[in-house]
């Protein structure tokens, strides 16, 4: 089993940025693949972006056009998800997840172990 556990919402002002971070507990990640997911209210949780094991391989939403980056620390069994340029429709509470295999992919039934989310709430 991995715990993982989001940290780093908050509120900011249209144009900020935040560093959302995902620390896994339970068994390195270092094998797995790990995604960034979100939900708005009323909506389904989407993809916003997926790191594979090694850190080699990103992929990230097309809606996003370059604002986000995904990172991990492997030796820490950390991930990160640094968000600029944020706007009201980045609003939605966070979801850091996890995939038993090492390649990245978009559905959201290919991960394994979720977090708890954490709540970004962007002001315009």
């Amino acid at each position: 089993q991995v715990q993982l556990v989001e940290s780093g919402g908050g509120l900011v002002q249209a144009g900020g940025s935040l560093r959302l971070a995902c620390a896994a507990s339970g068994r390195t990640i270092t094998n797995y693949a790990m995604g960034w997911f979100r939900q708005a209210p009323g909506k389904e949780r989407e993809v916003v972006a997926g790191i594979s094991w090694s850190g080699s391989i990103t992929d990230y939403a097309d809606l996003l056009e370059g604002r986000f980056t995904i990172s991990r620390d492997n030796g820490k069994n950390l991930v990160y998800l640094q968000m600029n340029s944020l706007k009201p429709e980045d609003t939605a509470v966070y979801y850091c997840a996890a995939r038993r295999f090492g390649a990245v992919v978009a559905s959201l039934k290919e991960y394994a172990w979720w977090g708890q989310g954490t709540q970004v709430t962007v002001s315009s």
